[in-house]
């Protein structure tokens, strides 16, 4: 039978809450009361759950990973992110707390004032996130995935989402296509400011107008009839369109169909590229040029940093990753009348 803290306390003769002070260390307890629950544990073999682990040092050997399931979050995407992460951890010798409510301020300080963790991950990152504060002076290390408009005093990592979206942009451009549209996340990922969203539509809006080409942007939810309703709604405002970019993971299939049954042959009369997992792209009836989004890479290097940040070694304040375009079937040169 699995041993519980209650079963520590009456073997020792104390209360199940001296148990868990002795554990975490957050109250003081007499020597003679420690050496106590201490044999108890010994002896009855009581595993401490992560946690706890304060009884034999100041650390949980546990990262927060901070994942607010908000709307418009492509769960699928996301959860890339996070086995990477425990994956990673492991080989640490750590294991990773999943905190998945919108919590705020007040989750992060109640997880970091506790002994559940030595450091944390942050996902979803605003451009003026207000939990950047509290992030810039917690005791315990922090890794953003994303970049807030100030990154100032803070550790973070993604892909270079401002150089993916004009990447996109340019491989249109250099083959030929003069009207060009992003069709990117839910509304809601807009209004919140989301950092990696807002990038990507700045790059893509630089790229356009540098290149002299017309364009323009249209968020879109993230279901089937969405797809078809912005598809339309984008042919009706730009009649000449022949490129496309697509950074809305959950609707790239549903977009393509949608086009499709609108009479646009691709790549034939409509070029289209997309930031999304290799793997979503490649298994697309017409296999789509794309830009990956390294989720495994991320999660790997954010649990490196903050390992890093933990034994007291510098870390560099901003790691962008390059994104890399695979061509596949989805481009080719606009055909000219």
């Amino acid at each position: 039978m699995t041993v519980k803290i209650t079963d520590v306390a009456r073997h020792a003769g104390v209360s199940p809450s001296t148990v868990s002070y002795a554990l975490s260390g957050k109250r003081p307890i007499s020597a003679e009361t420690r050496a106590r629950v201490e044999a108890s544990i010994r002896e009855l073999g009581y595993r401490p759950h992560a946690g706890a682990r304060a009884l034999a040092s100041s650390k949980s050997n546990v990262l927060a990973m901070v994942v607010p399931l908000r709307a418009g979050i492509h769960v699928p995407v996301v959860m890339r992110f996070a086995v990477s992460a425990v994956t990673t951890a492991r080989q640490h010798d750590h294991d990773v707390l999943l905190l998945t409510q919108e919590e705020g301020e007040e989750g992060l300080l109640r997880v970091a004032d506790s002994a559940l963790v030595d450091a944390l991950i942050v996902m979803d990152v605003q451009l003026h996130d207000p939990r950047l504060p509290l992030l810039r002076t917690l005791d315990r290390p922090s890794v953003l995935i994303g970049f807030p408009a100030d990154p100032s005093g803070l550790t973070c990592i993604d892909l270079d989402f401002r150089t993916a979206g004009e990447l996109c942009v340019e491989h249109l451009a250099g083959l030929g296509h003069r009207v060009v549209g992003l069709i990117g996340s839910p509304p809601e990922v807009y209004v919140r400011q989301t950092s990696f969203a807002q990038r990507v539509v700045q790059g893509f809006t630089a790229a356009a107008t540098r290149n002299g080409m017309a364009s323009t942007v249209h968020p879109c939810e993230a279901t089937p009839a969405a797809a078809r309703t912005v598809a339309e709604r984008l042919l009706r405002e730009q009649p000449a369109l022949t490129g496309v970019v697509i950074h809305n993971e959950a609707v790239l299939e549903p977009l393509v169909d949608a086009f499709e049954h609108l009479g646009l042959r691709i790549p034939t009369d409509l070029s289209i590229t997309a930031l999304c997992p290799d793997d979503v792209a490649a298994g697309l009836p017409v296999p789509v040029t794309s830009i990956a989004i390294p989720a495994a890479e991320v999660g790997q290097q954010a649990v490196a940093l903050l390992m890093r940040k933990l034994s007291g070694t510098p870390v560099p304040e901003a790691t962008l990753l390059p994104p890399r375009l695979t061509v596949r079937a989805s481009t080719a040169r606009r055909v000219t009348a």
